[in-house]
């Protein structure tokens, strides 16, 4: 590609990256996962957001000063292997593959269970394949096709959100009849933390996994037309999220009981379900399913890109970085194997229990921290930064092994812990598999 066409392909300014941010960010982590946290915890979900908010805030600018500062293709995991060596960008990039992989094929299965609220009738893989093929089409519409999709995405999904706000206001204000019991602030212990400490470090993995997707964020700042727009654009998105993500938090746990709230149902459901709003289940199961679509587009399209680098690299077969001739230049091989394990993970959500295949969900979730972390730790090696800064980056690594170290303290979440273990172990191996073939390559560091 000559530098006339790269430029014309860098069109993005920094208010639609963090639209995109928006896009890939928001989804049935927040919808549905949310209400397995205030089971967890309670009220003081509204905590454990805003904890996870700063967590990925730190995160993310260290990520987006590294982007500025040396525009990567490969992104957080070329970042991981300038800091530590080649074996760091190869397990970062491999752990993140194999996560996104995982969480595909549980929100293919989400996505079908919510489309037969509509039509009960029609079969899970059905619709999987459906869905499947839609996100094919779209990652093969190229990167301006998938910020098309992802900028009316993320319209759709905050417009959900402003409306349930607007309507649970308009609820409380008396203006909207039913017989759901008077909203009050849940300021009392029994509300605030019904399961103590132990609850709350368990909730955090599920507040951390609604902020889940700056990665794709990462790989997309490449098309920035001002790559140092980075840090604004994510610093935006963020002061975004976090302001909806809790006002409807807050919202929600003032208008139900903790105990009515279940995984099975998105907690905004459950907390206007005493009001006289039918048409709200529809709309919001609407929203939920666009939010996981949209999801699932993005991290097929991050699979996809990433092993197009790691082929590059070296760290994946060659074949893996090839591209279609023409403007568009589709990696399909790298869509391929993405498909393949996409298509692994369905008939894996179909016939394992449902309990288990949520263990797999969670590890997913730990190993996209895992990943956060190794971006942390890049950016102290790599990046000047001051005392103060360096504190702050302290400080997300204490965040998010405190989310991690939470999930010990619940049965799924330990499952998922000692599965993502496993699979870091895995990863581990392929590396010293691939050390023979790094020492007979003097570019591998």
């Amino acid at each position: 590609m000559n530098m006339a066409e790269q430029k014309k392909e860098e069109q993005l300014k920094w208010w639609q990256l963090s639209l995109i941010g928006i896009g890939c960010t928001i989804g049935t982590g927040y919808f549905l996962g949310s209400a397995i946290g205030i089971k967890a915890t309670g009220a003081s979900i509204i905590f454990s957001f805003l904890l996870a908010a700063l967590g990925t805030y730190i995160v993310y600018h260290l990520l987006a000063q590294m982007t500025a500062q040396d525009p990567q293709k490969g992104s957080f995991c070329y970042y991981a292997g300038k800091a530590f060596g080649r074996w760091a960008g190869f397990s970062c990039g491999w752990n993140y593959w194999t996560s996104n992989i995982l969480i595909m094929g549980s929100q293919l299965t989400a996505l079908s269970i919510l489309s037969r609220f509509w039509f009960p009738n029609v079969p899970i893989w059905l619709f999987a394949s459906g869905y499947a093929i839609l996100s094919i089409l779209v990652v093969l519409g190229g990167t301006k096709g998938f910020d098309r999709v992802e900028n009316i995405m993320a319209i759709a999904k905050v417009a959900a959100i402003i409306m349930f706000i607007i309507l649970a206001a308009a609820a409380i204000a008396g203006w909207i009849p039913g017989n759901a019991p008077n909203p009050s602030l849940p300021l009392s212990q029994d509300r605030l933390f019904p399961e103590g400490w132990q609850g709350f470090g368990s909730s955090l993995i599920y507040a951390f996994y609604a902020f889940g997707g700056i990665e794709v964020i990462g790989l997309m700042a490449m098309q920035l037309k001002k790559k140092e727009d980075a840090p604004k654009a994510g610093s935006v998105m963020l002061i975004l999220l976090t302001a909806i993500y809790i006002a409807s938090l807050a919202l929600a746990v003032s208008m139900a009981s903790i105990g009515a709230f279940n995984e099975k149902e998105s907690p905004f459901v459950t907390a206007l379900s005493g009001y006289d709003l039918s048409f709200f289940p529809h709309v919001f199961n609407a929203a939920i399913i666009i939010a996981g679509f949209s999801t699932l587009t993005a991290a097929l399209f991050g699979v996809t890109t990433l092993l197009v680098t790691l082929g590059e690299d070296g760290d994946a077969p060659k074949f893996f970085s090839k591209t279609t001739k023409g403007k568009r230049k589709l990696p399909v091989p790298s869509l391929g194997l993405a498909v393949a394990g996409m298509l692994a993970s369905i008939i894996a959500s179909l016939l394992l229990p449902g309990k288990i295949y949520e263990y797999i969900t969670t590890a997913a979730g730990i190993m996209l921290l895992y990943n956060w972390s190794f971006i942390i730790l890049s950016s102290l090696k790599i990046l000047k930064l001051s005392l103060w800064e360096k504190l702050i980056a302290a400080a997300g690594i204490v965040l998010i092994a405190a989310a991690v170290a939470g999930t010990l303290l619940e049965k799924i979440g330990r499952s998922g812990f000692f599965i993502s273990l496993l699979f870091a172990v895995i990863i581990g191996l392929m590396c010293l598999v691939m050390r023979k073939h790094w020492k007979k390559d003097p570019a591998s560091g």
